[in-house]
Order: structure tokens, then C-alpha cells, then sequence
């Protein structure tokens, strides 16, 4: 009878090995914005930034693997919801209104939202602005801080899809401002890449926190492994290394 359950226990086993390895060897796709610096940007043919680098080191630390999904920022949420991406590493504010479709890590990052105009316009306030067009990129925090003040401030917008493309809009003067969260565009200014604007109000809307996101419900197991990761990262140092690099 104990050498019936002995070969039963090591049949089970080997049954149990392919389920074991596929789970191990499962390689998640995770999108970051094409072009959102100093957060994610192609450097050399690669893409480096603080988010491209701290999703490296957490993976590394929670012993995950992925393929990384450069993408414009208004897909990622379709992608996620149409199950194509396992999860997303973009600047992602966490708001209420997106913890009802989706589920986030623990915030990674401060960050609030800026808006930014030409250095030599003579705004001084948003109450300069009424009336104003505004250049947002689809479905981020901008673009929606516009679309619910618009009756209030009497505001147009033009949508885009990149960040590029709106700061573009205004030094070409098809709109009057562009919204953008405070550290990438002070990061742009600070190093020189962007001459001729500047921010008019740093935090519009307050303080908000950039999270890994996944659709609700699904990859609950990656989720935790991104919180693991980014507790021993803050513990170790590495995170402090990565944003002093851009920050």
C-alpha cells in the first residue's frame, strides 16, 4: 500500500513539473509611453527613464520576467481592458474614477499636473486663461482637468496623441497652453531640451501618485510581485539612485 502511494505521490509530481516550469518561465507584456521623459524615452535604440528603470530593478528583485511594450499613452487603458497587455508602467495618476475598471500597485511617485505656456506670453494666473485653447494628450489627467473645466474657464482644447505633439501645438501657436505633470516638463526645461516655455502653475490640481496598473482583477500575482519588488528597491537604495539620475 506505502509503495502504491509512493508512486502515486511521484506520478503527481511529474504531472505537477510542465505546470511548475510554464509558470516560471511566463514572460508578462507590460506597456510603457512611447515618449514620456524623464519617465520613459528611446535613448540609443533603447528605452530608458525612471519607469523603464524601476520596473526593471523591481522585476529583477521580485524575480519576474517581461517583455517591455513602448506604446501612445491613450492605448494603453483599450490594450489593458482588451486583455493584451498583462499591465502598464506609463506616469498612470491613480484616481477613483480608475480604480473602478482597474487595479493598482502602491504609489511609486509623486507627481502633480503643470500648466505650461510660452516664455514670452503675459499669463500670470489661470484666470488669464479663460477662454484660451488648451493642447492635451487623449485620456491623461490633463486632458480631463480641461474637459471638466471647460464650462468653468470657458477653455478649447485640441487633442493628441503624444506630449510631444502638444508642447508642439503651442510653440507653434495653435494653442495657448499645454498641461503636463510637473516633472517631465521640468525635467525638459531644466536640461535645456525645452526653450521658449515655461510653467505657469506648477500644481494645478494638487499632488497625485504615478501606480503600476493592471485590469481589475486579473494578474493579481504580478501586482504583488510589483509590490515586493518596490519595497526592497526603496529598502536597497536603488530606487533613490534611479531618480537621482533624472531628478
Amino acid at each position: 500500500m506505502c509503495f502504491k502511494k509512493a508512486i502515486a505521490y511521484m506520478a503527481a509530481v511529474f504531472m505537477l513539473i510542465p505546470f511548475l516550469a510554464n509558470a516560471q518561465d511566463k514572460v508578462f507584456t507590460i506597456a510603457c509611453d512611447k515618449y514620456f521623459p524623464p519617465f520613459s524615452f528611446k535613448q540609443e535604440n533603447k528605452y530608458v527613464g525612471i519607469d523603464v528603470e524601476l520596473l526593471d530593478a523591481i522585476a529583477k528583485e521580485a524575480h519576474f520576467k517581461y517583455e517591455l511594450k513602448p506604446m501612445n499613452f491613450s492605448n494603453i487603458f483599450p490594450e489593458l481592458l482588451a486583455d493584451n497587455i498583462d499591465g502598464a508602467v506609463a506616469g498612470i495618476n491613480i484616481n477613483e474614477s480608475r480604480k473602478k475598471i482597474f487595479d493598482f500597485s502602491e504609489g511609486y511617485f509623486y507627481t502633480g499636473l503643470s500648466i505650461v505656456v510660452k516664455t514670452d506670453s503675459n499669463y500670470q494666473n489661470l484666470d488669464d486663461l479663460r477662454g484660451k485653447t488648451a493642447a492635451v494628450k487623449q485620456a491623461t489627467t490633463g486632458f480631463y482637468f480641461v474637459e471638466d473645466n471647460a464650462s468653468r474657464y470657458d477653455f478649447k482644447s485640441i487633442v493628441f496623441a503624444g506630449s510631444d505633439e502638444t508642447l508642439a501645438a503651442v510653440k507653434n501657436n495653435q494653442a495657448d497652453f499645454f498641461m503636463e505633470d510637473y516633472p517631465v516638463i521640468a525635467y525638459q526645461i531644466k536640461i535645456g531640451a525645452q526653450e521658449g516655455i515655461r510653467i505657469l502653475v506648477p500644481f494645478v490640481d494638487g499632488r497625485h501618485e504615478y501606480g503600476f496598473v493592471v485590469r481589475k482583477g486579473n494578474n493579481k500575482e504580478l501586482l504583488q510581485k510589483f509590490n515586493e519588488g518596490l519595497k526592497k528597491i526603496k529598502e536597497n537604495g536603488t530606487y533613490d539612485k534611479i531618480l537621482a539620475n533624472y531628478l
